[in-house]
């Protein structure tokens, strides 16, 4: 048996990739009103019953990066969104989409230069990514933000994640912030985001890595 997370759906127009490293089962690719994906069927993810368009589409649904395609002459033709923005989710992970570069992101993970589900509970085994794991340990944080921030020059262009080690996101690059509300509520080009789940001023780190312990990379 395969230990490749990644798993691929070939169709004659493209083919699909599911990298299950970065799945945390959102469900947009299942909920899609098409015959791409569907649940109980074998194989669950059939390129060649919708068009190309319905590809892209489903596919760009996936905010952790998850999926990916490819069409028949190897090419990915997905593109960074026009804004980079991260979306504060209510009880759980920061929802990037942008032109990314992710500190701890492996050379396979295509998808994560696009969209990726970043956790911010500090309980991920799979740190920087989002694992579920704020669902076990109950993490609450409805998403709200409190700050305004800065006015921006831009909206795209390279965004840069760092992981501080034992400390937060270190973000660098234009960025929007979207509250849990689906409010744009700050923007700026410089920010630490809290990843240890402490911060009593989510979604900004304010140093409380440091008194709750928090390790990680």
């Amino acid at each position: 048996m395969s230990d490749n997370p990644i798993k691929v759906y070939p169709g004659e127009q493209a083919q699909v990739a599911w990298d299950g490293r970065l799945c945390i089962h959102v469900g947009e690719c299942g909920r899609a009103t098409n015959q791409l994906f569907e649940g109980g069927r074998n194989p669950w993810c059939q390129p060649d019953l919708v068009d190309l368009d319905a590809v892209a589409d489903v596919v760009s649904r996936c905010p952790t990066g998850a999926l990916t395609y490819q069409l028949a002459d190897g090419s990915a033709p997905e593109q960074a969104p026009a804004r980079n923005r991260v979306v504060v989710t209510n009880n759980g992970p920061l929802y990037l989409t942008g032109e990314l570069a992710i500190d701890g992101a492996s050379e396979d993970m295509t998808g994560v230069k696009f969209r990726a589900a970043l956790c911010r509970c500090g309980q991920s085994n799979n740190k920087p990514f989002c694992d579920n794991s704020h669902e076990q340990a109950g993490f609450r944080d409805r998403g709200a933000v409190g700050d305004a921030g800065t006015t921006l020059p831009s909206s795209g262009g390279l965004l840069e994640i760092r992981r501080a080690k034992n400390g937060p996101l270190l973000v660098s690059g234009n960025l929007t912030i979207v509250a849990g509300s689906g409010r744009e509520a700050w923007q700026g080009t410089r920010t630490a985001l809290c990843r240890c789940g402490h911060s009593a001023n989510k979604p900004f780190c304010d140093g409380a890595h440091k008194a709750a312990g928090f390790i990680a990379d």
